[in-house]
């Protein structure tokens, strides 16, 4: 069995600020040549405005990428700058601190790997999040958890 989570809330507020920047920059491009300020825009102006507002709604939706997928065989964590995969044997706690706004897979060394895709904003569905991870890190043999 899998679980694959993603963060909910963050993904709705970055789908809608996307929307929002490529919107307002494309809005500007275009009515760029109907100002009146006596400065003079072209055809290549009105396209970079609009292609600066696709860049800035990629960024946006940039956050929509961390996602968590686990099996028996071991966990993925996918963040903002890459994905990594442990394989359970290597994780030592499926962990959610008091005040952290993620998750995070504690590894020998006390060293730790954020979860991003399991946040705090997202209330109940983290929790469920929570439970299925350390359900499937139990079922995989390791040992149990304690927080």
């Amino acid at each position: 069995m899998n679980v694959v989570a993603r963060p909910r809330k963050v993904r709705v507020i970055a789908g809608i600020v996307a929307v929002i920047l490529l919107a307002a920059f494309t809005v500007a491009g275009l009515l760029m040549l109907r100002t009146h300020t006596g400065a003079y825009f072209t055809l290549s102006d009105q396209l970079a405005m609009i292609g600066i507002g696709l860049f800035l709604a990629a960024g946006a939706l940039w956050f929509t990428r961390p996602r968590v997928r686990a099996d028996a065989d071991g966990v993925e964590v996918r963040n903002l700058l890459g994905a990594r995969h442990f394989p359970w044997t290597e994780v030592e706690q499926v962990s959610f601190p008091d005040g952290s706004p993620w998750a995070r897979l504690e590894l020998p060394h006390d060293e730790y790997v954020p979860v991003v895709a399991i946040q705090a904003i997202d209330g109940e569905h983290a929790v469920t999040a929570m439970r299925e991870l350390r359900r499937i890190r139990r079922e995989a043999g390791t040992p149990a958890e304690h927080g």
